[in-house]
């Protein structure tokens, strides 16, 4: 199996690790759940969850890999507020944790740019 073969797996388990994750340790994704959000932090972290496990079946299938990824790209833009509530939440914590908690914002950039790759590769 080639490495371009291999990108969409990974960033389908990827997806896949991140649902379940959603959903074993909901807490840990509720509390970065931006407070402007309506309704409950608990619904937000399911549903991210829920269109983790989408997006992984999409990217994992050669037939919707393309859209799967594009919405994948798009996924991991709209969960960046995230990010900054984590960073702004954790401004006082000490320097490991304000370490993580602002390493996660960069970090988005290129998963985008990989699922931006998968949709390319994928035409």
């Amino acid at each position: 199996m080639t490495r371009s073969s291999r990108s969409p797996l990974l960033l389908a388990a990827l997806l896949a690790g991140a649902g379940v994750a959603h959903f074993t340790r909901p807490k840990n994704f509720d509390t970065i759940v931006p407070r402007v959000l309506p309704g409950s932090a608990r619904t937000w972290t399911r549903a991210s969850g829920a269109a983790e496990f989408a997006l992984a079946a999409a990217v994992a299938a050669p037939r919707t890999r393309r859209a799967g990824a594009r919405a994948t790209a798009l996924f991991f833009a709209g969960i960046f507020p995230a990010h900054l509530q984590m960073a702004y939440d954790w401004r006082d914590r000490s320097t490991a944790a304000r370490a993580i908690a602002y390493g996660r914002m960069p970090l988005q950039l290129p998963l985008i740019l990989w699922a931006r790759k998968v949709a390319r590769d994928a035409g």
